[in-house]
């Protein structure tokens, strides 16, 4: 028992430092040049993305030590979430209906490449930690979902960090490798939670999408069938809802999430 705490404990600390130094690395070194990574929040301050791929690279350094299939999905949803900050910075849709839309009439959208993007990362992730098909195609969904859900309520700040607490913590508490891949995902979202809060960053969609990933990997690696499929159903409903979860997430507590 000591034992599993202590790996739960070294995992959180281990991401949370990855965190952390790559932010220091990335804001002394912007890729392209600091111009790139600014956006104005919901208030109108002026506050740089790079919390997101550091986020990203923690989450997918702690998810990565316990399974690697879980580190593919993490880094995979980092990268997707990453090139859709860049890439899609200044397109008003929002929701998969938008940006699938777009994709019958022709464009492809950097949404629709992180839809895909994402859905394909955990359904190969779902086919890599479980052992039957329904099971496969389940793990799949929960991965993609979560990584989808935590992006859907980073509206205002905070409220990523807030769902990764909700989500992670009794993944903590089960312990075995979904507390370990759990606090993983607590300890990056740690590193850069202050930053956010006092708005001198946002994570943008690539760390929600990391932190998503990390804990929907973390669900899967500790829970049966009736449990993946309730989870599945909860996060299926949420997606078809996005609209109205968003509006709620704003009525709470400000970050313009895609």
């Amino acid at each position: 028992m000591i034992m599993r705490r202590e790996r739960r404990t070294v995992g959180c600390v281990a991401a949370a430092a990855a965190t952390r130094a790559c932010l220091v690395v990335l804001r002394a070194k912007p890729p392209g040049g600091p111009a790139r990574w600014l956006r104005a929040n919901h208030a109108g301050r002026t506050v740089d993305l790079l919390a997101g791929p550091a986020t990203a690279v923690g989450a997918t350094f702690a998810a990565a030590r316990v399974r690697p299939a879980a580190g593919l999905a993490v880094a995979v949803a980092g990268a997707c979430g990453a090139y859709d900050d860049l890439v899609g910075a200044g397109d008003p849709r929002r929701g998969f209906r938008a940006h699938l839309g777009a994709l019958r009439d022709g464009e492809v959208t950097s949404g629709a490449v992180k839809l895909f993007g994402i859905t394909a990362a955990g359904l190969v992730t779902g086919t890599l930690l479980k052992k039957r098909s329904l099971d496969k195609l389940l793990a799949g969904v929960v991965i993609a979902g979560t990584a989808h859900f935590v992006n859907l309520v980073d509206v205002r700040p905070g409220r990523a960090a807030g769902a990764v607490l909700a989500l992670g913590v009794p993944g903590v508490l089960r312990g075995g490798e979904a507390g370990q891949v759990s606090a993983g995902a607590l300890g990056a979202v740690a590193a850069v939670v202050g930053d956010d809060l006092a708005e001198r960053a946002m994570i943008g969609d690539a760390g929600a999408h990391a932190l998503g990933a990390a804990l929907g990997s973390a669900i899967v690696l500790g829970t049966g069938r009736a449990g993946l499929a309730a989870h599945a159903a909860a996060l299926v409903t949420a997606a078809v809802f996005g609209r109205r979860v968003s509006a709620a997430a704003v009525g709470a507590s400000g970050h313009l999430g895609k």
